[in-house]
């Protein structure tokens, strides 16, 4: 993955104004953005997947053009081709596993019938380990079930990156620990370049082939393999 990024944005709530301004080169297939709450890593990792149109700079993946203030493009999240998995996962309650999973491989409003299978979506069912709860319904599953099924979900339609917000927050320790492990080989096996926001030293530790130090808006530290030592004391 080529992560080209140079991004500006100023938001005002009230009487705060936050500046955001970072500006990130790198061919690393696992980049980790490290820093405390209101750091700005969120709206750093919106940006990407184009949820945040930022006030002037450039967003390149992989050659592509994804913003562009000087030349006006702004491409929609769709036409973008990376997959952005929330916090909470944003799973849809009313949907079964097999339902929230081929919902990122539909076009419009329409959500995907319950009885259709579809090639695909068969296939990271048994990738995710899926199968068995495939009929069933989000407040039925685990914390790590409802995270494979948002992460099959985004996988589904084959993106070229994939974004993660705060991945394992929502997780007890003990499952923290399995599901980065199960990150970990996933992405080896599968090859997609990841782009995971954390505050959480022990998530930049494990996957931190390239690790930024977010701080008031501003990359303050790029992370080497001593850093990385350094933050896991």
């Amino acid at each position: 993955m080529q992560l080209d990024l140079d991004v500006r944005k100023t938001l005002r709530s009230g009487q705060r104004v936050f500046h955001l301004d970072v500006r990130l080169q790198s061919c690393s297939q696992r980049i980790v953005i490290l820093g405390p709450s209101g750091s700005g890593k969120s709206l750093t990792l919106k940006a990407i997947a184009g949820l945040l149109r930022p006030d002037s700079g450039h967003i390149r993946l992989d050659g592509k053009v994804l913003f562009d203030a000087a030349k006006g493009i702004h491409l929609p999240p769709q036409g973008r081709e990376v997959a952005y998995v929330f916090q909470d996962y944003a799973l849809f309650p009313h949907l079964t596993v097999r339902q929230n999973i081929a919902f990122g491989l539909t076009r419009g409003w329409f959500n995907p019938l319950a009885h259709v299978r579809h090639e695909t979506v068969e296939y990271w069912l048994d990738a995710f380990q899926l199968a068995h709860l495939a009929h069933q319904f989000p407040v039925e599953l685990s914390g790590g079930q409802r995270q494979r099924t948002a992460l099959a979900r985004a996988l589904v339609a084959r993106p070229r990156a994939l974004l993660l917000d705060e991945p394992f927050a929502a997780l007890d320790p003990t499952l923290r620990i399995a599901m980065r492990e199960e990150l970990g080989e996933l992405q080896q096996r599968l090859q997609v370049p990841m782009v995971l926001i954390t505050h959480d030293p022990e998530d930049a530790v494990v996957f931190g082939d390239h690790v930024l130090s977010l701080q008031d808006g501003r990359f303050a530290v790029e992370a080497g393999e001593g850093a990385l030592e350094a933050l896991h004391a």
